[in-house]
This record gives structure tokens, sequence and C-alpha cells, in this order.
């Protein structure tokens, strides 16, 4: 499976999401109350990316990832951000529709005060050739 074989209907599917808003493209979370997971950081990071096979590894699971972020009902497992102390990360684990374990990463900005805190998904990857710390 190649990137380019993968990532138009990925774009196609984010571009949809797009167009719902005027603003920043997001989907709405059933597990966070139905606050917006915003997706722009997702393909920021994809794009800073070199190396093709991550890139395709990350790009096959978006539209399960978004399906994951919109209908979960479990909760994540969630830790703080080791390096920034005002993160929180979520790990949602899923199953596609070939049983492949996925993981979906979403990172929270704690903000004070009365500033309600943000959503961005961050990745999505296959479980398998995880190490123990990252599980």
């Amino acid at each position: 499976m190649r990137y380019g074989d993968i990532s138009p209907a990925a774009f196609r599917l984010y571009n949809q999401i797009k167009k719902r808003s005027k603003r920043r493209p997001y989907v709405r979370s059933w597990y966070f109350k139905k606050e917006k997971v915003f997706l722009e950081l997702f393909w920021k990071h994809l794009t800073d990316k070199k190396n093709f096979k991550d890139k395709t590894r990350r790009v096959k699971y978006f539209a399960c990832a978004i399906e994951l972020i919109e209908k979960s009902h479990f909760a994540p497992i969630s830790k703080k951000n080791p390096n920034n102390f005002s993160e929180t990360l979520h790990r949602f684990y899923g199953v596609t529709a070939d049983n492949e374990l996925f993981c979906v990463q979403i990172k929270e900005d704690i903000k004070g005060g009365k500033i309600k805190s943000q959503k961005f998904l961050m990745s999505t990857f296959p479980t398998k050739g995880l190490s123990k710390d990252e599980e």
C-alpha cells in the first residue's frame, strides 16, 4: 500500500469536514460531551514527516480515527504530557474493519480560569510495534 493510494481518500474526508465550518475543521466527540476535537494539527504533523512509510502508516487510519472520536463511549487512557504539564494526552484504541488494532492520540491543552480547554487530534497509528512505554 502506497501513500499516494491512501492519502487522496483521507484528504477528501478531511475536506468534507472542513467545509462544515467557516473556521478550523473539527469533529465532535461523544466521550468529551460533544466538545470539539480540532483536526488541523494532525495534517501539520503529517506534512512535517519525511518518511513516506510512516506517513502511510498514519494516514491509513484517518477515517477510522474520525469515527472513533465521534462515537467512542469508552474512556481513553489519559496522562499528563511529561514535556508540558499544561497538556493531557488521551489515547483511544479501536479496531478497523480488517481487525487491525490502532490508536488515536488526542492532545488537550488545559487552560486556567474560565477559558475552556481545547482538544487536537495528534496522531493515528497501529498498535503493533509499540514499546511498553508507548502502550
